[in-house]
Order: structure tokens, then sequence, then C-alpha cells
């Protein structure tokens, strides 16, 4: 799981804190930082230059001499892009600066490249204009930029500005180490829900509206679930006359610092919301649908499924399928398929965000040879109760952006509702388990910020769906000791008797307990835990004895 520091401080805006300080605190805390790259490592003295004035170099014609207005002054650069002209605003790296590579995209110099005051060609040049690859960055992460050439700033960029800020490059990207059984922190409320614990700050996660027109969904789709085990939720809703355009810089952004490519606003949406609320989501072009109906079922034996990369795959009865009236159309929780890809010609778009059962997503994304971002965090079992908000947020963006029209109302299939775990809840235990003393208004102020709730008349902590870790006292006790601070937890030895030469009173009991039964003519005898049906035979026991149902293993020896 990857989280850019920018993003994480969109929903807890108070934290201010440096690099260093975020991963050893988090790390502290639970949530692992494994490693940070700085999108700004070499990247200094880079400031938002106008190009005012562009003649041609005496000596080259390949060359061309640009005055720059760089808010405090004008410098003259001499460069070769082809692709500058009067009134454009580029990044500069002024005299004595960096940049964190070459202009070819190569492998980036460990310590970037120092940018002097020179002469080409015979002409003085007093800086640099900058590709998006002499930032650090690609093409792929910054799809307006030219192929070849200096990367064009925004009309309005102001001059002089921190360009690498403006490009948001002043960020830094978090890698994390996350267990198996913390499947909220696979998304960025999590990660932010975790650090606004950590720090003390407060949490403000997306507020989500349902948005929609007058019209009802139910008159347009229609969606059937046959096997609710593997399907315990599935929701859909649809957005009419789609405009595609390339999603705001600010999404884009977001995207290029973990590591997501940028293509469209309706592409970026579904990636966007996965990232940010850990809930992979599927969109299928509605006048592809057969029948205009959406069917989950399994996959028949034999049956091949050609995805949406190209492949065909090989499925079988126990691989779970998205279908339409007459048709396959995608891999339930891997991957749609090459008949129902969005194309640039969509006009009505159905969403889906659904819940699948996570150990069948894994055997069939190994069945089938291919691992996503989707299965992988499928396979770990979702809160199905997470489905409902993640697709009104990309509802709610869709609006945002202007890329179409929110048909009202949603299809929700979810026959058995997820309910949320009452665990009892004792200080004092807590304080056992912990060697601590501390305060039982403090440990429920712990679980104020990991949004868990009290019943004080219960004495039970209430833990919400997304904390499907949290089962009994002992975990409410980790709550509190990776909070409290596990260097804050004195040094104890453990309690019991102390046998020094002697036995233990346990053993002791047992060693009187074992004379008095040989004492009475009993012989000592050792049981086993497994056994072969073989040793019912042997005591003689009728078929129909009831003393013979027992489990059946493998390999009982």
């Amino acid at each position: 799981m990857n989280t850019a520091l920018s993003w994480i401080k969109a929903y807890v805006p108070d934290l201010d804190v440096t690099v260093q300080q975020y991963t050893d605190a988090m790390t502290l805390s639970g949530t692992k930082v494994e490693g940070c790259e700085r999108l700004d490592k070499n990247l200094e003295k880079i400031v938002v230059g106008q190009i005012e004035k562009i003649e041609r170099h005496p000596d080259a014609d390949k060359l061309i001499i640009c005055q720059v207005n760089i808010g405090s002054e004008t410098i003259q650069i001499v460069t070769g892009a082809p692709n500058v002209k009067e009134g454009d605003k580029v990044p500069v790296v002024l005299d004595g600066g960096k940049v964190a590579g070459g202009h070819d995209g190569g492998p980036l110099p460990e310590n970037g490249i120092e940018i002097k005051k020179g002469k080409l060609r015979g002409v003085d040049s007093y800086g640099m204009m900058c590709s998006i690859e002499e930032l650090g960055s690609s093409r792929d992460m910054y799809p307006d930029a030219p192929e070849s050439g200096i990367y064009i700033l925004p009309a309005d960029a102001e001059l002089g500005a921190d360009a690498v800020e403006l490009l948001g490059l002043r960020d830094a990207v978090f890698e994390y180490e996350i267990t198996s059984n913390r499947v909220d922190c696979y998304s960025v409320i999590g990660i932010a829900r975790e650090a606004a614990a950590t720090f003390r700050k407060p949490f403000y996660p997306p507020e989500v509206t349902e948005t929609g027109n007058s019209e009802d969904i139910h008159d347009y789709l229609k969606v059937r679930v046959e096997d609710e085990k593997l399907c315990p939720r599935y929701c859909a809703r649809m957005v009419k006359n789609i405009k595609l355009a390339p999603s705001p810089q600010w999404m884009q952004r977001r995207l290029a610092a973990s590591g997501i490519r940028p293509i469209n606003n309706i592409v970026d949406i579904t990636n966007y919301v996965m990232e940010e609320y850990g809930q992979p989501m599927h969109a299928y072009d509605y006048d592809d649908i057969a029948g205009h109906e959406i069917v989950v079922r399994c996959a028949k034996d034999g049956d091949v499924f050609q995805t949406l990369d190209g492949q065909e795959r090989n499925v079988d009865s126990s691989v779970l399928m998205i279908c339409d009236g007459e048709k396959e159309v995608g891999l339930a929780g891997i991957m749609g398929g090459e008949n129902s890809k969005i194309t640039d010609n969509v006009k009505t778009m159905v969403f889906e965000a659904a819940c699948f059962d996570g150990t069948n997503i894994r055997l069939s994304a190994k069945k089938v040879g291919l691992r996503t971002d989707a299965s992988g965090k499928f396979e770990k079992g979702l809160d199905p109760n997470n489905a409902s908000e993640a697709i009104n947020r990309a509802c709610q963006l869709v609006e945002m952006l202007g890329a179409g029209e929110v048909v009202g109302g949603m299809i929700d299939i979810y026959p058995v509702k997820k309910e949320e775990r009452r665990i009892p809840f004792d200080a004092g235990k807590i304080n056992d388990l912990l060697g601590t003393d501390i305060s039982e208004a403090e440990m429920l102020k712990y679980f104020e910020t990991l949004e868990l709730r009290y019943d004080a008349e219960k004495k039970e902590v209430i833990a919400p769906t997304f904390r499907q870790d949290l089962e009994r006292l002992a975990d409410l006790a980790e709550e509190v000791a990776r909070f409290y601070g596990y260097d804050n937890i004195p040094t104890t030895l453990p309690t019991g008797e102390a046998t020094t030469g002697k036995l233990s009173y346990k053993l002791r009991v047992e060693a009187v307990a074992r004379q008095i039964a040989e004492y009475s003519g009993f012989s000592q005898s050792m049981t086993y835990s497994f056994e072969s049906p073989k040793a019912f035979d042997r005591l003689l026991l009728p078929a129909d004895d009831r003393r013979r149902q027992a489990i059946t293993i493998m390999n009982a020896g």
C-alpha cells in the first residue's frame, strides 16, 4: 500500500510533521512504514518563468535564445526545445539549482544534476527550462507533457512561484507493510484514520452525499445474484450523458503519486475511489449490456473468457463471473472482459461496487493466472458495508467533475447485512495484560479516535465493520498499547510461583493424584488426539455405536 503525504493531509489537515517524524510515529503505532520516496528529491531552485522573447541563435540552427521573466528579474536561457513560444510559462531551474535527471527519461542519478550558468555556442545561458523527465517524472504520470520538449505550466501560474509545488512534486510517498487482517488500511482513508489517531489530530473523512436525478435506476437495469455466498453484496448505479475529458490536476496528481497513470475522468474516478476507500469498482457501457440485465453467477466448466488485456482465460464452475443477459462480461473481482470495455463512444455507464468472497477470488485469480490490484484487495475480505459509500462517492465525483448525469436510486442486493461486533470491555483486565495503570477514560479516548463506540450501560466496545481484526478483549488491549506507546509500557517480571528446587503447585497436585490412582489399582495411559478408525474395531465397538461418531481425518496413522 502506497500513499502520498499530501493525500493523507487532505483528511488530517492539522498534520504538520516531517517525513522522518511521520515514519517513526506511524511505525511505532503499528502501521509499519517500509520505505519513503521524496518526489522532490534533487529538485532545487526551480521556479515559474514566462518566456517574453525568443530569438534565433546566431551560430546554431537548432538553438534559440529566450528572455525569461522569473518574477524578480528577466534572465537569458539558451535551449534547443522545439515546443516553446513567447508567452509560455515554464519551470526554470536557476543557476546553482538541481534537476532529478536528464531529458531522455533514463535512470535518475543518485545526486541529481547540478545546473550552472555557462555558454552554449558562445551565448550566455543563466539557467535551464525543464522537461517533465528532468523533474524526475514521466509522460505516463503527466499526460499533458509533450513527447519531446519543455513542460508548459498553466497560464495562471504565478511568476517566481515554486514550480515543484505547483506540479504536485513537493510531496513524499510512503510504502507500508499492512498485515492481511487490517483490510481497512488498504485505503487512503484507513491510513489517514491511523495517522490522526497516532498524532492526536482531528480526522475529517470525505463528506459523501447521495446524488441523482428524479429517475429510478430500476427502470433501466436489473441485477440478479445467483450465488449470494460468493457475492454477499452487489451495488449498481447509473450515469447518463457521459462527457469524457481529462480529470482535474488535483486528481491526476494524487493518482500519479500513488503510481496510477491518469487516463480520463471516468477511469480516474474508479481508480481514485479504489485508492481512497479500498473498494475496487468497475464500469460497464450500459448500451453493451444485453437485455439490460446483470447476472452474477459461476462460469461453466470448459468456458474460455477473454479479459481486457486481450488474453484468453480458461475458467470453470468455481470461478465467479459477471454476466449480462446473454454472455459473460467480467471475471468477478479480477478484471472485466474485452467485450465490455469502456470506449470513447460511451453515452450511459453502469458503476459496479460489490463484495466478493475473498477465498474464492484468491483461488480464481491463481487458476486463471491473473492477479490485479482489485483481486489483491478482494482476497483479503472487504467490508460489504463499504460498497455503498464508495459507489456514492464515485457518483458524487462524477457530478463534481461534470462527467455526466447521475440517475437516481441504487440497486443494492444485500441479503444478510454484516453487523458491528460488541466486545466486553474491562479496563482493569487490560491493565493487567499490559502491566500498566491507564485510566478507563484515557482508554476510551483512544477508542474514540479510532471510531470505536462505547456502550457504558453494557460495558461493551462497539467495533465498526471495517475493523474486522477486533474480536476480543486482547485485541482492545493491543489498541490501547499501540497508542499509549509501546515504549511507555514498563518492564515487569512475570507473575507466578517461584519453583527453584521444587515442582510447581500444579505438578505437585498431579503427582499426588497419580499416586492415589496407582494405589487404587489404576494403570496410567496416554490418549492421542488423532486415531485411526481401526482403534474402534480393536475396542469391539458395534458399528452403530455413537462413540464411533468422530471427525474423520486424513493420514490418521
